[in-house]
């Protein structure tokens, strides 16, 4: 019985087998959620943006993603929720409705890279032990 170490060089002209399918994201999903928290913390401050800009730009970002805007909605009212958990202000991730569609405002201030950047670790986190619980898992059963 021979070992699989010594495994041949590629054929040439094989196609590369590293295709991944397309994700939809779901709401609550780390995945997703993190992919919105870091495009967020790169959003401009202090004034308003379109949530269909946002929408729109992460679906550019991740062409194998589709992010529907009630999907982004939910993470950043997630989002904002923590803001005021923590600050107990409603300034820091202001969601609101207008003429033009929803728009998200992100506070100017020195306060909100630390506290997104915690945020973004906190769904990295629970990124990991997802990969982890999958890792664990019984391959033939499907279960742990």
């Amino acid at each position: 019985m021979s070992a699989v170490d010594d495994l041949r060089a590629p054929i040439p002209a094989m196609p590369s087998a590293d295709l991944a399918p397309p994700v939809i994201a779901e709401s609550g999903d780390p995945f997703g959620a993190l992919r919105v928290i870091e495009l967020v913390a790169r959003l401009p401050r202090g004034r308003p943006i379109a949530m269909s800009v946002i929408v729109d730009r992460l679906n550019a970002t991740y062409p194998d993603w589709l992010f529907e805007p009630r999907v982004v909605a939910d993470a950043l009212i997630q989002l904002q929720s923590n803001w005021l958990t923590d600050y107990r202000n409603a300034s820091g991730i202001v969601l609101e409705d207008g003429p033009a569609g929803a728009t998200l405002t992100i506070e100017d201030s020195s306060r909100v890279d630390p506290w997104i950047i915690r945020q973004a670790q906190r769904l990295a986190d629970a990124c990991r032990e997802v990969l982890a619980d999958f890792s664990r898992r019984d391959r033939r059963a499907g279960e742990g």
